[in-house]
């Protein structure tokens, strides 16, 4: 994407090595232009972890980890086996007497390889960014989470596990596999939400402007399409203008790169609504054919 190398492309990763792996680190910490987030979106990674990535990518995935040394028995250790073993039939200790079994020598290095695999996991802990998916990261292991564990509300209130799960709540929302796997618009379209449109006043109506509005994209890819319907039926106009949009024609430089940023649509595509990989949603209309000397050219 965006020219970055591909996965152990050593030519593709040549002009960026001569560098050194430190100046890789660091343009992954804070990210580029071009369009890659800091540290790739994973804010929770370290220095560390990112030089492995890295190195990972490079070598397309041919940096072996470095094996734990086995320990070698002490002398007063081997002993005691070596006149274990020439007895037949050795006594059985007398409950005062018996000696407390050892743990095992490869115990400490198990559980430090377990603690490392839980730090690099790719799920994200309840309480970090509940509410994010973005499609560059690795999607969290669940989903719909009940409150308690749902890392917004307090599991140390009893009142918490009165609530009723999202997962109970959504079983009749028509589906979708993004974000939190229910189709909102269609949520909307069939009356199975209202969303209430002032606080004081549950029966005041929505402003809803039924106006769609088409952006040409350059390349192959259909124009895309922005609804105002389903926007302004959730939604205030001051919501997104003028802070996100201006509203002004041509006023506004969008690309993919600013929206996987968080900026424009990636202020909530990719946050609280559905993310960009579900990309004929918004590049739903086809290219005017052009006629041009008697023959019809996308």
């Amino acid at each position: 994407m965006l020219g970055a190398p591909k996965f152990g492309d050593a030519a593709g990763w040549a002009p960026r090595a001569k560098g050194g792996i430190d100046a890789l680190v660091k343009s992954a910490t804070a990210g580029t232009a071009k369009g890659m987030p800091p540290k790739g979106g994973r804010a929770d990674l370290s220095s560390a972890q990112l030089r492995e990535v890295i190195e990972y990518m490079m070598s397309g995935g041919k940096v072996a980890a470095a094996k734990p040394a086995a320990a070698k028995p002490t002398a007063a250790a081997a002993k005691p086996a070596t006149v274990a073993a020439a007895a037949p039939n050795p006594p059985a200790a007398k409950p005062a007497e018996a000696a407390p079994a050892a743990a095992p020598a490869a115990a400490p290095a198990a559980a430090a390889t377990v603690a490392a695999a839980r730090a690099a996991a790719p799920n994200p802990p309840a309480t970090a960014e509940v509410n994010a998916f973005n499609r560059l990261l690795k999607p969290v292991g669940r989903f719909n989470r009940p409150a308690v564990d749902s890392g917004i509300h307090d599991p140390s209130n009893d009142m918490t596990l009165q609530l009723q799960p999202p997962s109970t709540a959504f079983v009749d929302m028509p589906k979708s596999m993004a974000g939190n796997h229910v189709d909102w618009v269609k949520s909307l379209d069939s009356k199975a939400i209202k969303p209430r449109w002032d606080r004081n006043d549950p029966a005041a109506a929505a402003v809803v402007m039924d106006l769609n509005i088409v952006r040409e994209v350059k390349g192959s890819m259909p124009d895309v399409v922005y609804p105002h319907k389903q926007h302004t039926e959730w939604l205030d106009c001051s919501n997104c203008h003028p802070a996100i949009f201006i509203p002004q024609k041509g006023a506004n430089q969008i690309s993919m790169a600013s929206i996987l940023l968080g900026q424009k649509c990636g202020v909530c595509h990719g946050k609280v609504a559905f993310p960009v990989s579900e990309c004929r949603l918004c590049h739903s209309k086809k290219k005017a054919e052009a006629v041009v000397a008697g023959e019809k050219k996308p």
